[in-house]
C-alpha cells in the first residue's frame, strides 16, 4: 500500500474529533507509527466507546512498526536534536518512508531533513 504521508498523533485526534483542520487530508492514504497507536489507545482517560471509534479509524491506516532503518534514523535524530523519543520515532518513520509528516506540533520544525506539513 502506498502512503501519502505519516499522520502524527495529534492529526489522528483531530480526525477523530472531526476538526476541520484535517479535512483536506481525509481523501489521502496515510500511515501511522506504532508509537501513535500506543499514544492514542494508551490514553489513561479513554472510554470504551472512544477506544472502539479510534480502533475503527486506525484500521483504515497503514501501521508502520519499528524496523532497523527507523531505529537507526531515530538514534541519529536523538543525537542531533533535543526531541522526545516518541517524536523522534514518528519523525524517523516519515523520513525513512520518504513521505511528509502531517502534524500540529511545531516542535517537529526544528528537525532537519523532515518534510513537514503543519496544520
Amino acid at each position: 500500500m502506498k502512503i501519502d504521508f505519516i499522520a502524527d498523533t495529534n492529526f489522528l485526534i483531530y480526525f477523530h474529533e472531526g476538526n476541520t483542520r484535517v479535512e483536506s487530508f481525509i481523501d489521502y492514504d496515510f500511515g501511522i507509527s506504532v508509537i501513535s497507536e500506543i499514544e492514542l489507545l494508551g490514553f489513561q482517560g479513554i472510554t470504551l466507546n472512544e477506544e472502539v471509534k479510534l480502533k475503527s479509524l486506525l484500521n483504515n491506516c497503514l501501521h508502520i512498526d519499528l524496523n532497523n532503518k527507523i531505529k537507526e534514523q531515530t538514534i541519529q535524530l536523538k543525537k542531533q536534536n533535543q526531541i522526545k523519543l516518541p517524536d523522534a520515532i514518528i519523525a524517523a518513520t516519515a523520513i525513512v518512508n520518504k513521505v511528509p509528516l502531517v502534524t500540529a506540533d511545531k516542535g517537529f520544525s526544528k528537525i532537519p531533513g523532515l518534510n513537514l506539513i503543519l496544520i
